[in-house]
């Protein structure tokens, strides 16, 4: 995120950083940099699909500090892509990289993984934050200006890790995240009581540095240097040809050298408007007024937003002009801001494009994602549904109406993006009665049997089931018929046995998810080493989370017919990894439960099993010559690429695809 090179280059002039002791005070947090640091630094896993648990601790833990030095915060997330999608360019590069790094962790031995956050990590944040009662808003796209402007309205400090933050004019400034000592409290001195240790940028010390540039010209540095929005190739050939100065500290040969080059340069000129006309000197005259607009434009994106959200916090709500224009309805606003709804949500409506996140998964099949591409089209589908005609239609006809949606995911390593039609929905979500502003207006039994639907199960089955676990086990029972290649018997048993686990760990202060409990009351513990990386069952597994992820989203939308889990009880890749582990080679190690959790444990296989075929899980004993194989193999995936999606009942939706994959 950010101006390229800036965190490092203000990390390497420590001058740049003030101490400061945080206490008694608002707080206006950057979400987004704050469940990213929380994450990597909690020591959760990555490799096989995440541990909420401790990412979900290491959020209370942190709050925890915050209430215990007087810090009133308020957390300010990212909504979706803007109407312009500006920033196209930078996801699809940090799509590319995350593919990258999922594809080193397959690898025997694989370990980091950067960037590589689990699927349903924000989520768990969110869901974090209104367990611990702390203000949350969501932005409805990127979220910098308002959070420039909130912290100006309340005179408080920004925490983040984002250098555009060192940009933007701020009254009290930008703590970088990573000089936040919020595990180290200390009990103060005086009648202040107990503080935060941290550094806070000083956009007076900075400017300074460079014979006192003006604050005015931060943005058109941030501009020329390039950031998320901005990549004006005609630039180069400014940088190209102008000599910029070294100033006092010498630069050249050294990593920051045009960073410290260009804002000497910069120091020259009294205000940005001067610089400009400077910098187009150097283009030639049928660039200077494409890239002099462009320069104007974008320095904007620095300017503190007019959007109010100390309304929100206050009120509940808030005007956006970016999101007026939008034209959507009231009430999926209301639930973009408050969070309620995914930005995937948005970017689908207004983009009809959306980013499919990878996951740690063998690279050699089809995405994880595949698996819940009808749970997403029917969410595409109540998004964009149009009104069914009276008239007579051909199937043809009738296809070429559903609106498709564009979206990106990787094609074994390469990151792709494919056209994918809506699902057509049951007539009672598709009349004149029911569009998308009157959606909450539809019963919520009817809402509630369109969910289970494209689930494919019945109410039914879920009644012994205990509701908070309602809609993994439909999500469950939709994965193991959904997937390709099928869900084995072990694997089933270890996923439902994680979420025993995560029931029994709700009532323990400390659980470990290395740790399995005997009904004895004895331990064993066993740390998972790379070594032991079963990629087949993280597929698998990855395959579940998707499933789980569309249905969460899926609920959501339709106003959570099933009440919403809680994400950090119900999967911890650990956990689920060490279970499927020991039930491959001792096939009785489920007999570790407890009486009472047996019963449970017991409830649930029989519930889901009793949704496929009761031979489902045995192995085949025939086999077919290998050029059947093949000819099947080869058919099977030209059909995923090409299948249309035909008008149909809703209960055949999860039956058909349309896809058509572009570069």
């Amino acid at each position: 995120m950010g101006v390229p090179g800036l965190t490092g280059f203000v990390e390497e002039h420590g001058g740049f950083l003030a101490a400061l002791r945080v206490r008694r005070t608002k707080l206006v947090i950057d979400g987004s940099s704050l469940y990213h640091r929380l994450f990597f630094t909690c020591g959760a896993d990555v490799r096989r699909g995440g541990d909420y648990g401790p990412f979900a601790a290491a959020v209370g833990a942190f709050f925890g500090s915050l209430r215990a030095c007087g810090v009133a915060p308020c957390v300010v997330l990212d909504g979706g892509r803007d109407a312009a999608d500006g920033k196209l360019a930078t996801l699809r590069g940090r799509a590319a990289e995350r593919l990258r790094a999922a594809h080193g962790l397959c690898r025997p031995g694989g370990g980091g993984g950067g960037g590589l956050l689990p699927l349903l990590a924000r989520e768990a944040f969110v869901q974090a934050l209104r367990r611990l009662g702390v203000p949350l808003a969501q932005c409805f796209a990127e979220a910098d200006r308002e959070i420039a402007a909130l912290a100006n309205r309340w005179g408080c400090p920004v925490l983040t890790l984002d250098s555009d933050f060192c940009i933007f004019d701020l009254r009290a400034g930008y703590c970088p995240l990573s000089h936040f000592q919020w595990q180290s409290v200390c009990s103060g001195d005086d009648a202040l009581g107990c503080y935060i240790p941290a550094r806070c940028f000083s956009s007076e010390k900075f400017c300074s540095h460079f014979g006192q540039l003006n604050k005015t010209l931060l943005p058109l540095f941030a501009v020329m240097n390039g950031n998320d929005y901005v990549n004006l190739p005609a630039l180069e050939i400014f940088f190209s040809k102008v000599q910029l100065p070294a100033g006092c500290c010498g630069w050249r040969g050294r990593k920051h050298a045009r960073i410290q080059g260009l804002l000497n340069w910069l120091s020259r000129f009294a205000e940005p408007a001067e610089a400009i006309e400077n910098v187009l000197k150097y283009l030639k005259k049928h660039q200077r007024e494409e890239v002099r607009e462009l320069l104007h434009t974008s320095m904007e994106g620095y300017l503190p937003s007019d959007v109010n959200l100390e309304d929100f916090f206050q009120h509940g709500k808030y005007e956006s002009q970016a999101a007026t224009k939008s034209d959507l309805p009231q009430w999926v606003l209301d639930a973009l801001a408050k969070g309620e709804l995914s930005p995937f949500i948005s970017d689908a409506l207004i983009l009809r494009s959306t980013f499919l996140h990878v996951q740690v998964e063998n690279m050699q099949r089809s995405s994880a994602h595949s698996t819940a591409l009808p749970i997403r089209q029917v969410i595409y589908g109540l998004l964009l549904k149009i009104p069914h005609t009276t008239e007579a239609a051909s199937p043809s006809k009738q296809i070429n109406k559903l609106p498709v949606v564009c979206e990106f995911d990787r094609i074994q390593k390469t990151l792709k993006k494919t056209f994918v039609q809506a699902a057509s929905l049951p007539t009672d979500f598709c009349d004149d009665h029911f569009p998308l502003d009157k959606l909450m207006e539809v019963p919520m039994s009817c809402r509630l049997m369109l969910l289970l639907e494209t689930l494919g199960v019945k109410m039914s089955i879920l009644e012994s089931v205990p509701s908070h676990l309602q809609l993994p086990v439909a999500v469950t029972c939709y994965w193991i018929r959904s997937s390709e290649p099928k869900v084995k018997l072990h694997q089933l048993k270890a996923l439902l046995l994680m979420l025993i686990f995560g029931e029994w760990h709700s009532t323990t202060d400390d659980p470990d998810p290395t740790v399995l409990c005997f009904k004895d009351g004895s331990k064993k513990e066993k740390k998972l080493q790379n070594t032991d990386f079963d990629l087949e069952a993280a597929h698998s597994f990855c395959q579940w989370q998707c499933c789980l992820q569309m249905g969460f989203y899926l609920n959501q939308l339709l106003s959570s017919p099933l009440p919403e889990p809680d994400l950090t009880r119900l999967y911890s890749g650990t956990l689920v990894h060490r279970l499927c582990q020991e039930l491959k080679s001792a096939p009785s190690a489920e007999n570790v439960l407890s009486p009472e959790m047996t019963e449970f444990y017991q409830d649930l296989l029989n519930t889901v099993k009793s949704t496929v075929p009761p031979d489902f899980f045995q192995k085949k004993t025939k086999t077919r010559p290998e050029s059947c194989k093949k000819k099947k193999s080869c058919s099977k995936t030209k059909a995923s690429r090409c299948a249309i999606l035909e008008t149909q009942p809703l209960c055949d939706v999860n039956r058909f695809a349309s896809l058509k994959v572009d570069d």
